[in-house]
């Protein structure tokens, strides 16, 4: 199904709402997954991984390239759906479309454009284009068709109005030329139900680099609840994300909730691993997952991850706090939030 312009009453749900499924994709051979048998192993290895710990809580559905139809049964176990879409790449936060509810709880699905994170000449998005509009007919949703060049990871939403953005995605050059900070908004505000929008600088400093995303805001700050928000918390100077963590938290002192509340800052802290072969890390808590009685969380065999990981045991009660490695995933540009795509649960489940 599609939707003309002029319907209205569409919200995305908070990540802790009650989920169905969460999407995600089976790496194909490519720039970020890595070409030789090594690195490409290594990508399907850790994706499965994350797949496989959502799997002990709620369904997973893993897209397959046509090309990978026989390989992938080797890492994807029989406790996952599998269904075959042609894909470029597996960042199915990005490529896959962001679900939300109408006023009678029925399935929507928003279908941003995508164009390789701002047309990056490394990036093949072909395939990737067409994700989200297969993931919604097979999710039965209907189709919220967007002009906005946008990727999932560039958002977050609390479910109760706010939605976070960064000026270097939504109003990139590469991206949405030209385009004001109110004509983004308002495309908020009709697909998503957010009209309480939060503007942060930049995203970090890794990010900004040839294989990043120049500015997603899923791996600077999370919102935890409406009152909430969590935020990568880079304490050592010599990090160039010292600063950026600084930006955000100052942010975030003077804006306010849906409501007109102060907020709640909840300072997670990045690793203590500062570089690794490439330079300055990007490692992050912040990109993580809640789905129904868990919470996925990346780890990185560091000194941090006991601290970070119980902070957000405190934040999200009731839920276990499960820890996937997540070295091999940010090593390709992102983390575990980065390459699922949740579906809330709507009135027919």
């Amino acid at each position: 199904m599609t939707m003309s312009d002029v319907m209205t009453g569409w919200r995305m749900p908070a990540e802790t709402a009650l989920q169905t499924r969460v999407w995600m994709g089976f790496p194909p051979a490519g720039p970020t997954a890595g070409e030789s048998a090594q690195a490409l192993d290594e990508a399907r290895r850790a994706w499965c991984a994350v797949a496989h710990a959502i799997a002990e809580y709620q369904p997973v559905t893993m897209l397959v390239d046509p090309a990978d139809e026989t390989t992938a049964p080797r890492y994807v176990s029989q406790y996952i759906e599998r269904v075959t879409v042609p894909l470029d790449d597996a960042w199915l936060r990005d490529i896959g479309p962001s679900f939300v509810l109408d006023d009678d709880g029925a399935l929507g699905a928003v279908n941003w454009r995508f164009n390789g994170w701002g047309e990056r000449e490394w990036a093949q998005w072909d395939k990737d284009n067409r994700v989200a509009a297969a993931i919604a007919e097979m999710a039965g949703a209907t189709r919220i068709d967007s002009k906005l060049v946008n990727e999932g990871g560039g958002i977050a939403v609390d479910g109760a109005g706010t939605v976070l953005l960064t000026d270097t995605v939504q109003r990139d050059p590469r991206r949405n030329a030209g385009i004001s900070r109110a004509a983004v908004e308002a495309e908020m505000a009709r697909t998503l139900g957010a009209d309480n929008p939060i503007w942060l600088p930049r995203g970090l400093h890794r990010d900004a680099e040839r294989f990043g995303t120049f500015g997603h805001v899923d791996i600077v700050a999370a919102l935890v609840s409406p009152e909430c928000v969590a935020i990568h918390d880079q304490r050592d100077p010599a990090h160039p994300d010292h600063a950026i963590s600084s930006e955000a938290m100052d942010v975030f002192e003077w804006k306010t909730t849906a409501e007109g509340a102060s907020w709640h800052i909840a300072r997670i802290p990045a690793p203590r691993t500062l570089r690794d072969a490439e330079g300055f890390v990007d490692y992050s808590y912040i990109n993580h997952l809640p789905i129904n009685g868990a919470v996925i969380v990346p780890t990185f065999d560091d000194p941090s991850d006991a601290e970070a990981m119980a902070m957000l045991a405190d934040l999200y009660p009731r839920r276990r706090i499960v820890g996937v490695d997540g070295r091999e995933i940010f090593a390709r540009g992102g983390g575990v939030h980065c390459i699922t795509q949740q579906q809330p649960q709507c009135e027919t489940d």
